[in-house]
């Protein structure tokens, strides 16, 4: 396997990612893999190799700067918001992470995928909704609340969404308008809905967790299955 940390910049920002792809085999399907409130830590990392076995070129974006990994909620209410208040800055952080990955040797820059989790989830929607040069996305427990109407009318790939019905995160009004908004602008979505899960089901429990939030195993399983028969699906 080929492990590499790439560093590139944004508007004066600095990020660190990790780039992981099978060793030796070029013109691979990329998938671009955005992180959570919390930054570019072990789980998401881990993620990235699993992707390799899948035989994908993974990068994982650096979304916060240096790596910078957060745990107190009150800084990650300022990043978030931060996010929101500039939607252009937000965006154009994800897509300067497209352009490493698209440009590597070992990645079919034709077929790039990008798999969010948590707020990395609402990342990759709203990548996909200003029409970011992805196939297709897949958003795990991503804020649904957080991602914007106005899909237009250009082309797109496909979107899947898998949630938990009980994430607050992702209540039944905010499905409602993002799938209507989808629908409208002829974008082929598919939702995977789980009866029961809460908020970030694929991540382990942990101290000091939310009570919105819980790892549910038969979800983790499910999602991980639907995302990699998605993406083998557009990438074939």
């Amino acid at each position: 396997m080929i492990a590499e940390d790439i560093s590139y910049s944004q508007d004066g920002l600095t990020m660190s990612g990790r780039f992981v792809a099978p060793d030796g085999a070029p013109g691979l399907p990329g998938i671009l893999l955005v992180h959570g409130a919390h930054g570019l830590n072990g789980f998401i990392l881990g993620i990235a190799e699993r992707l390799v076995g899948q035989g994908f070129a993974t990068l994982a974006l650096d979304l916060w700067g240096g790596r910078e990994q957060i745990a107190d909620p009150a800084r990650i209410g300022e990043k978030l918001g931060a996010c929101v208040r500039n939607p252009a800055g937000w965006m154009a952080r994800v897509e300067a992470a497209h352009a490493q990955l698209a440009a590597r040797p070992e990645v079919d820059r034709t077929r790039i995928g990008a798999l969010g989790y948590c707020f990395g989830g609402t990342s990759v929607l709203e990548y996909a909704r200003i029409g970011g040069a992805v196939a297709g996305v897949v958003s795990f427990h991503g804020g649904l609340d957080l991602v914007s109407d106005d899909w237009g009318a250009q082309s797109r790939g496909p979107v899947l969404i898998c949630s938990g019905h009980a994430d607050p995160m992702a209540k039944a009004e905010d499905i409602s308008r993002l799938t209507a908004a989808m629908s409208a602008a002829g974008v082929a979505w598919e939702l995977d809905l789980y009866g029961g899960v809460k908020h970030a089901f694929t991540e382990p429990d942990a101290p000091g967790r939310p009570p919105f939030a819980a790892y549910d195993a038969r979800a983790d399983r499910r999602s991980w299955a639907a995302m990699s028969a998605f993406f083998n699906d557009i990438f074939s």
